[in-house]
């Protein structure tokens, strides 16, 4: 399970087919991370895959594959970021850094240090992405980004 975040490009090099839904490109996820969020009565129906994952934020689906098995955000045991409006969304799955936690630190200490305590866990070993991450990939750069944005609107209402 270590090795989730040791090659992010993985994930990111397998867009290919199309949201059933949307038409927005899919990104191949593994059927570990499938079956291990799938509600109890979605799995009982799982199929083979291969599965990709709808990042759309304006589309329910979250899981499809070529043979018309799709799975939306009612479907799954957890929220998915992507498709929650900003604002307290959780962005990493293994250790719970969330927006809304992320502003508070932001405010209260002028910084966050999100990112760096998501690379001391994956340093550790301890990130288990491909089971939880709806996604299936390593959150890092999804909390970098998280980040950015938060200190840029709080940043603005601190300096006000």
């Amino acid at each position: 399970m270590s090795s989730c975040c040791g090659s992010p490009d993985r994930v990111l090099s397998a867009v290919t087919a199309r949201c059933p839904q949307s038409g927005a490109k899919g990104v191949a996820v593994e059927l570990l991370t499938v079956k291990a969020l799938l509600c109890e009565s979605a799995l009982r129906a799982v199929g083979e895959g291969p599965y990709r994952f709808c990042a759309d934020p304006t589309c329910a689906v979250v899981y499809f594959d070529d043979e018309g098995h799709v799975y939306n955000t009612a479907d799954l045991r957890v929220p998915v970021w992507q498709k929650q409006p900003a604002g307290a969304r959780r962005i990493c799955y293994c250790f719970d850094e969330n927006e809304a936690s992320m502003a508070r630190e932001f405010v209260t200490t002028g910084r966050c240090d999100a990112p760096q305590r998501v690379r001391d866990h994956i340093a550790a070993g301890r990130c288990a992405c491909e089971v939880r991450n709806p996604r299936g990939a390593c959150c890092l750069g999804d909390v970098m980004k998280a980040v950015a944005r938060i200190e840029a609107e709080c940043g603005s209402v601190v300096q006000k």
